[in-house]
């Protein structure tokens, strides 16, 4: 526990805040938790609900941090691991945890900070909802008639394969739940590549990606996945196979 407040006293300091106060409940598992609030001029932040047609849609963080967790519990629990185990091996599970921890563990300051170097219209982050969710709440916030169509889903590797495989979570399908998930970002289309190319800066420091993952259209406040969505494998760090996670171009290519 001591730990644990200190990581979120540090993470706190890191966003540029600091922790003020809090309160103590008795729970049978260690969590942690709190509020954040700010006082802004409205220059400071970007309205979420300025899309327009010909926008494109990034993603900040991969997809799969609940499976990737999961999957790392099964190790123990040889029902479970055996639904899996043709389709993973215990050190892509171990490699995916690891992935899944730090990819957890960034904050989205950077990527909320190139926002606004780049125009972008609108913008949630992705938790709880998966990214179907979250993608259909922010479709239902625009001003304009538009949709959201993704096309891309960058997931922490093997973590597709094990969510079919186990037959729970509904990752392809854009409904499993992130945890401490990334930005889903509205760029204008010429804005989106520059995006994705500076989030990735080493000024930044390690851990910051982000990948063009479908396109504004006109349409009616909603969002969908494509039939058979590409899905780009993520590689985590440390893996001893290295893929090219650099393109940023959704299918249809933009």
């Amino acid at each position: 526990m001591p730990l644990m407040v200190k990581g979120f006293r540090d993470a706190a300091e890191e966003g540029g805040t600091s922790v003020t106060g809090g309160h103590t409940v008795i729970n049978p598992w260690i969590i942690i938790g709190g509020v954040a609030t700010v006082v802004c001029q409205p220059n400071e932040f970007i309205m979420p609900d300025s899309a327009i047609p010909g926008d494109v849609l990034v993603l900040t963080k991969p997809l799969g941090t609940q499976v990737a967790v999961n999957a790392h519990q099964w190790l123990d629990d040889p029902e479970k691991w055996n639904k899996i185990k043709l389709v993973v091996s215990k050190e892509d599970v171990e490699l995916a945890y690891q992935e899944a921890v730090f990819s957890m563990a960034v904050l989205n300051r950077t990527a909320a900070g190139l926002m606004h170097t780049f125009n972008a219209h609108a913008a949630t982050d992705v938790t709880g909802f998966g990214i179907l969710g979250h993608a259909q709440n922010l479709a239902k916030q625009q001003r304009s008639e538009v949709s959201f169509v993704i096309h891309n889903l960058p997931i922490i590797a093997k973590m597709a394969a094990v969510s079919k495989a186990s037959g729970r979570f509904g990752l392809l399908q854009g409904t499993s739940a992130e945890t401490s998930g990334g930005l889903l970002i509205c760029l204008p289309r010429e804005q989106a590549a520059r995006f994705c190319a500076e989030i990735k800066s080493p000024k930044y420091g390690e851990g910051h990606q982000a990948w063009i993952i479908g396109i504004v259209e006109k349409g009616n406040q909603t969002a969908r996945i494509i039939d058979k969505p590409r899905i780009i494998e993520v590689m985590p760090r440390g893996a001893t196979l290295h893929h090219d996670n650099s393109n940023t171009s959704p299918e249809p290519a933009l």
